[in-house]
């Protein structure tokens, strides 16, 4: 096997590749070839390397070098100074606000050095269409273990004992739900990796996928040989054709070496796993609405019990875990229960990842240790808010959690402390949210989300969401009543205990998160009709403040409604009747000027 002094290692997940990354690993070829240097630099695309917000990301390895944002025209200068020169280029680095080192290492940095990798513990080190890589790093060893010397209950004995909890959702022990369906004496049995991943602003489950589906495949066969199933799905919506193309590429490359198909390994175990495609709906996260998808119905949930690991897939007990759960099983089978059992609380083990995004410093994709308070990861992995404004709250598990306020900053994440809070860990979404965000604006955007999503099956979810997103449109508008605050409430309960699914029993969590936190932003607009935040239109007003304007036109020639008067050099006029309130006139104005200022409530309240 050839060896090489460097490896340029690019990010080829999907933030990146929208970034450029194939066209930029296509240059680094080219430009090593011309210099001679092929024979001592190898480029690999890797998968997603995490830190998306600084993409086109190439990671120079041993040296551990982190360059970011890089364009293709980067490249000769890149590859003259420190490949032939051994000088790191600085200026395409990403230099941490106060860094001690003058050339940063990746592990210098603030983002990756507080994580701790299990699921993503080949992220931006291998190439995921080269199943040799993932070997090289243990690959399959758990499976060689579990199907050579361990008995089906050995295995859900050890995956018990480890504490692993479902990652997609609710946090079901993933041990209990094994030895459910082992026991079921009805044959054959399924296994179903869930990768139906649909909310806003979550991107981990794809990023696996992307990065390490090998991960993934062994997970699953570790989880046939302990149920006893001899066939598997992959559920991927088809939103994600990366990473459908990746993971068909890893299933075609296990075949190939004998690790799926029949006598796997020559232990007489027999299984194979196949990709079914989703069409995107979000309810089709819901396992058993996931499950009437494979079988070809419409997504629609079923009535549970009972569950899918006594009567799934096709009548027959299944069991059915995210993507994350999946991708921690070799682990825990390699290294053994009590090591992940060590990691994280007591009730709940090992790490998680969270897709960190919104008004956050720092975007991207964090694998963190259960138990690590909310502040580390806004301010330490986060990076903090931009442009020095104040946190104010994060969206936790997708728009059916719940909205953290700062006040519980240094409160702990895990699942009892997240659902005493008012919201859930989910698979794993975080919206960080700054001062500049309506709280009610922001629970009538989740809401809407999920009553557009929701199947309608069942009257609770299908109306209930409606009456409560027409509730908060009536708020935000500025026409909401006290009243509307008691039926919010009464309507929530009502949704939540009686939708048929996860999804509307979930959905009003937004609403009553809010209303816990900051009930005072409903009452300013219902009582003071105000946006604290300025965000909510009718209740906003843009005025040119005469004693700031230079008449510069810049206002009048942005708005797209001529409802703006003057004339150059002198004080110009907006007319409320006509405005729109797009803000146009607000972002145009010139920052050492700022004479357009934004109102809410009467004239002269609540200034911007």
């Amino acid at each position: 096997m050839a060896t090489y002094r460097t490896h340029l290692l690019v990010c080829a997940g999907t933030g990146c590749v929208s970034c450029g990354s194939f066209a930029l690993k296509e240059a680094l070829e080219r430009e090593v070839a011309r210099r001679g240097l092929q024979d001592e630099v190898l480029v690999v695309a890797t998968g997603c390397n995490g830190f998306c917000e600084r993409g086109p990301i190439l990671m120079v390895h041993p040296e551990g070098i982190f360059y970011q944002r890089l364009a293709v025209e980067d490249v000769p200068h890149l590859v003259e100074e420190h490949l032939v020169k051994g000088r790191p280029v600085q200026k395409f680095m990403y230099v941490p606000p106060a860094a001690e080192a003058p050339v940063p290492r990746m592990a210098d940095i603030e983002f990756f050095k507080h994580q701790r990798l299990i699921v993503l513990r080949n992220r931006g080190r291998i190439d995921p269409e080269r199943i040799e890589e993932y070997i090289a790093y243990d690959g399959y060893e758990a499976a060689a273990k579990a199907l050579g010397r361990m008995a089906p209950e050995e295995i859900v004995a050890e995956v018990s004992a480890a504490g692993l909890r479902g990652r997609g959702g609710a946090g079901f022990p993933t041990g209990r739900k094994w030895d459910l369906c082992r026991r079921q004496p009805a044959s054959p049995k399924y296994l179903i990796c869930n990768g139906d991943e649909g909310d806003p602003g979550a991107f981990m489950d794809r990023s696996v996928l992307e990065a390490d589906p090998h991960a993934v495949l062994e997970g699953m066969i570790i989880g046939a040989k302990a149920i006893g199933a001899a066939r598997g799905f992959i559920y991927i919506r088809d939103e994600y054709p990366l990473a459908v193309q990746r993971v068909g590429i890893a299933l075609g490359q296990a075949r190939e070496m004998g690790l799926l198909g029949r006598d796997i390994l020559g232990t007489g175990f027999d299984f194979d796993l196949e990709i079914v495609r989703g069409a995107g709906a979000f309810v089709s996260g819901e396992e058993t609405a996931l499950i009437a998808s494979i079988e070809g119905q419409r997504a629609y949930p079923r009535q549970r019990p009972p569950y899918p690991a006594e009567h799934g897939l096709w009548g027959q007990p299944t069991v059915i875990n995210n993507v994350e759960t999946w991708a921690n099983v070799p682990s825990i089978v390699r290294r053994g229960a009590a090591w992940f059992a060590g990691l994280g609380t007591e009730t709940s083990k090992g790490t998680k990842i969270f897709s960190l995004v919104g008004k956050i410093n720092n975007t991207g994709l964090v694998e963190v240790p259960m138990g690590i308070c909310l502040r580390d990861i806004i301010y330490a992995v986060g990076g903090g808010i931009p442009k020095g404004r104040e946190f104010k709250a994060v969206q936790i598990g997708g728009p059916s959690g719940g909205c953290i306020p700062r006040e519980l900053l240094d409160l702990p994440i895990d699942y009892e402390s997240l659902t005493r809070a008012g919201a859930m860990m989910g698979s794993g979404g975080m919206i960080v949210m700054d001062e500049d965000t309506c709280m009610v604006d922001i629970a009538l955007y989740f809401l809407r989300f999920t009553q557009e999503e929701s199947c309608g099956k069942c009257s609770p979810c299908r109306i209930g969401t409606r009456q409560m997103a027409e509730i908060l449109a009536r708020i935000t508008d500025g026409r909401g009543t006290l009243d509307d605050v008691g039926k919010l409430e009464a309507l929530a309960s009502t949704v939540k205990r009686g939708a048929l699914c996860g999804l509307g029993q979930t959905a009003p969590n937004p609403v009553l998160s809010t209303l816990r936190y900051f009930r005072d932003e409903y009452l300013a607009h219902i009582v003071d009709r105000a946006c604290p935040a300025l965000v909510c239109k009718s209740l906003v007003a843009y005025y040119i403040e005469p004693g700031k304007c230079v008449g510069c036109l810049l206002c009048l020639k942005s708005c797209p409604v001529n409802a703006i008067a003057g004339e150059r050099k002198k004080v110009h006029v907006i007319d409320q009747a006509a405005c729109i309130k797009c803000g146009a006139c607000f972002n145009v104005c010139p920052a050492k000027v700022q004479a357009v200022s934004k109102y809410t409530g009467e004239k002269g309240r609540a200034i911007a």
